[in-house]
Order: structure tokens, then C-alpha cells, then sequence
């Protein structure tokens, strides 16, 4: 996508399109048909965009939904950051220099992921062959199994039939090695366990972020709120490109023809029948919009759950933006005690917790004391402080069931009736379902909207190319 630039009123023949889904596949397939000219409108089920990548407010606190980092190689993503104004050098989001994880265990072990200039994948060797949390025997064992999941290909079929996990042990990874450093990045990107997760899914993490580009796994996040990158100034850029939001408004069905049902938010029904509708929805809701007659084998997908952890205490507990917990429930811990708008640091940590249908439908009561007792054992400075505030979210579908042979199940943009189209994580971009998938997904669905206009109305010149 292009940076921003000041809307061009769209021709009078211009083709329409309506973009069901504010999240960041609805986002960016509503920028890139804008940009060619088209006549846009994203209608969205709730007040905010954003998708499950937005914030809402709690008290004196804003509150991420969940915890979204991105990586140097999540190029999409980065692109629409700097489309909304939002990239590094805005100060609302960060981007490490060099990759650099700091790790601990709850019996006070740690290491550190952390890369140098070499070229890939020696830029690794020190931080592996130094990497404390494993004895000396595994980590010798590291380069072998590293250098396998170079030479895979994630797009061959026969990959993705395979788990990760046995393909692990396959290459002499043992149990201890898997989980203190294989599952540390597979679990936090797949959600899902090593043993249920694709082969070629995991292959693509660690190929272009760890093993084929030196910087590609540096690390980013938000530095603000999450709903002031993906809705306050996602707003603002689809004013400027000529999309009209509509929010809280819920799409109640689409037919073949593209003929469009929703409701708005003074609950009267209207009809539309643009040239495209681009369901940038989630998998199962994308599947109970489409016509019945329209096969959706992707509504199998599944679901993986992501549970967020919440503590406020009475002083600092952690040092850094981030520490990753091992033999711990604890998986990932946050500092976002600036971005929710509290003053000073590491007050404020919110705790992610991938592949979670252990704890997910677990209530409060038997959470705080679990999640109060790990983050005592990981952070040392959180063992005399007191929490003044503990609460979850709880994302029961936060993303599609990652697991081996799930590629089958992920379709393209289009479907059997030209002009639905389909956007989303879940879909198949190549890419795990990320914030970089999602992007991915809404540009290649504006990309066949755009090539389906045209060679149903090439003799129409509304449409730049």
C-alpha cells in the first residue's frame, strides 16, 4: 500500500464494493480498492475497528485485547503501519534493532535469544550454543534440527500433513529442548501445541523469521494502545482514501447475485448489491454468511484460544517490555503500563497464554492465585509486591486450529460466486494466521475484486488500474 494521500472524489461509473469486517484484512482490502479507484464501505458489527487487534476501556486503564507483536519480515503489516502513520519512527511502535528475547524459568534459570550481524542463519550460533536453559547435550543437538526445517518447504502438501513436534523428535530434539525453546516461538505464533501444530506453518516462522534473514524475527509492538494504531488512525486513513465506515453495523446475509442484507445501528434493514463484497470475517462467520448452496469446507477450521492475563501491582515487578516464561503457564509477559495510560513502568503486565483450552473457561477465583504464584517465581521484584487488580480476557476463538493438514481447509479470496470474496487470517496467504496474514489477505482480495471488475467490465474506465 501507498502512504496516505488526500481522497480522490471516485468516478461517476466507478465500480462499489462493501467490505463486511473492520479488522485488518477489512482494512486493508478497503485502502487498496480505494486507491483504485473505487467506491468503498466497510460495514462493521461493533463500535470500533480493529478486529481482535483493538483496545477497550477499563476503568482508568485502556486495555489491549490481547498482546500483538510483529516481526521485521511481517512486511504487509508493517506497510499498513506506515499507511496509518503509525510505523517506528512515529514513536507508537517499536522495533528492535536486533532480536533479543530475554527467557526465564520459575526455578530463577535464564537465557537469551539474541541475535548479531552475521549473515542467517550464523547470526544465531551464539545465543544457541550459550542458551542456559538447556543442557550442553541439547544444544548441540540445536543446529541439526535447525537446518532441517531450513531445507522444508512449508508449501509442499506432504509438509503439512506432518506435525511439528514429531518432526522435532525426528531431527533428535528432545522433550526438554522442545519445550524450553522450539515451543517458546511455535506455541506464541501457532496457537497451538508442537505436537498438534503443522509442520509447514512452524517451517514458515522460523524459515523467514529465524533462519533465512538476519533481521527478520526482530521483534515489534505497539507502544500505544492498540485501538489508537488500528481504529482511531485506521479511521482516519479511510477518510482520507474516500471510504465511508459504518459501524455497528451487522451484515444479516449475502447472496450469490452479491445482494447484501444489514442492519445499522437504528436496527433499520437496508439492501445493497455492490460489484464486490469482501467478507473480511472470521472463518465461521464467513461460512454462515455465504449462500447456502456455496460449498465452505474452511468452516472445519476450527478454533484455538488465547487467554490474556491481567495484573496491576503497587510498584515495578518487571524491568524490561518483555520476559518469556518456560515450564510455566506464564508463557509471555508484558509491561503495558505506559500504553494504558498509567504513569511509570512495569507496574502493569499482562500475561499471554497461547494454546490455552487448559485455562480458558477456568474462572477468576482459581486464575488470580495460579497466575499470582508463576509471575512470583518468574519476576523476583513481583514476590513483595502487592496486585491491586487482577482480571482476563478471553479470546475462545482467537484464532484458526493451526494443526497438521489444516492448509487443505484454507481457501483462496475468491469464491463460486464472482464478486464474494473472502479475506482473513484464516484464509491462505502462506503465513500463520498473524496481524501479517490478515493484511496479506485483504490486499490479495482487493487484487482478484479488481482483476473479476475488469474482466467482467472492461469496456468501464472507472476503476485505476
Amino acid at each position: 500500500m501507498s502512504p496516505a494521500q488526500p481522497a480522490r472524489p471516485a468516478a461517476a461509473d466507478a465500480p462499489t464494493a462493501l467490505v463486511v469486517g473492520g479488522g485488518l484484512a477489512g482494512i486493508s482490502a478497503a485502502l487498496v480498492l480505494a486507491e483504485r479507484g473505487w467506491q468503498v464501505t466497510v460495514a462493521e458489527a461493533r463500535p470500533r475497528l480493529g478486529g481482535r487487534a483493538t483496545s477497550y476501556r477499563r476503568g482508568e486503564l485502556v486495555v489491549d485485547n490481547g498482546q500483538h507483536v510483529f516481526l521485521r519480515c511481517c512486511t504487509a503489516y508493517r506497510g499498513l503501519l506506515e499507511r496509518l502513520g503509525a510505523g517506528p519512527e512515529t514513536g507508537l511502535t517499536v522495533l528492535q534493532d536486533r532480536l533479543d528475547i530475554p527467557l526465564r524459568s520459575p526455578e530463577g534459570r535464564s537465557a537469551r535469544l539474541k541475535r548479531t550481524n552475521a549473515p542467517a542463519p550464523i547470526h544465531l550460533a551464539g545465543a544457541l550454543a550459550g542458551y542456559g536453559l538447556l543442557p550442553i547435550r541439547d544444544r548441540m543437538g540445536l543446529g541439526r534440527a535447525a537446518m532441517a526445517i531450513r531445507r522444508t518447504d512449508p508449501a509442499d502438501p506432504r509438509t503439512d500433513a506432518q506435525g511439528f513436534g514429531g518432526f522435532l523428535r525426528k531431527q533428535g530434539q528432545s522433550r526438554t529442548a522442545i519445550d524450553r525453546l522450539w515451543s517458546v516461538i511455535s506455541t506464541a505464533t501457532l496457537n497451538i501445541d508442537p505436537d498438534e501444530a503443522s509442520l509447514a506453518l512452524a517451517a514458515k516462522v522460523f524459515r523467514t523469521g529465524l533462519l533465512e534473514d538476519t533481521g527478520g524475527a526482530d521483534l515489534g509492538y505497539a507502544a500505544v494502545p492498540l485501538g489508537e494504531i488500528h481504529d482511531v488512525r485506521a479511521r482516519k486513513a479511510l477518510a482520507a482514501a474516500g471510504v465511508s465506515v459504518r459501524d455497528a453495523t451487522k451484515v444479516l446475509s449475502v447472496d450469490a447475485d452479491r445482494t447484501v442484507r444489514l442492519r445499522g445501528r437504528d436496527e433499520a434493514q437496508e439492501t445493497l448489491r455492490p460489484d464486490a463484497v469482501i467478507l473480511a470475517v472470521p472463518h465461521d462467520a464467513a461460512a454462515a454468511l455465504l449462500p447456502a448452496e456455496l460449498p465452505a469446507p474452511f468452516a472445519a477450521l476450527g478454533h484455538s484460544p488465547i487467554l490474556n492475563v491481567h495484573l496491576r501491582y503497587d510498584r515495578p515487578v518487571l524491568d524490561g517490555p518483555f520476559v518469556a516464561g518456560v515450564d510455566s503457564p506464564a508463557q509471555w509477559i508484558f509491561d503495558r503500563t505506559g500504553p494504558s495510560g498509567l504513569p511509570g513502568a512495569g507496574r502493569y503486565v499482562a500475561v499471554t497464554v497461547s494454546a490455552a483450552e487448559r485455562w480458558i473457561e477456568q474462572p477468576v477465583a482459581e486464575l488470580r492465585p495460579l497466575f499470582e504464584t508463576e509471575l512470583a517465581r518468574l519476576l523476583p521484584k513481583a514476590r513483595g509486591a502487592q496486585v491491586e487488580e487482577f482480571f482476563v480476557t478471553r479470546e475462545k476463538h482467537a484464532t484458526f486450529r493451526q494443526a497438521a493438514g489444516s492448509a487443505r481447509l484454507r481457501p483462496g479470496p475468491d469464491t463460486a460466486a464472482p464478486g464474494v470474496l473472502l479475506a482473513g487470517a484464516w484464509t491462505a496467504t502462506g503465513w500463520p494466521d498473524t496481524m501479517e496474514s490478515a493484511v496479506r489477505s485483504g490486499i490479495n482480495a482487493a487484487r482478484v475484486a479488481q482483476e473479476q471488475w475488469k474482466k467482467a467490465n472492461g469496456h468501464r474506465t472507472g476503476a485505476r488500474a
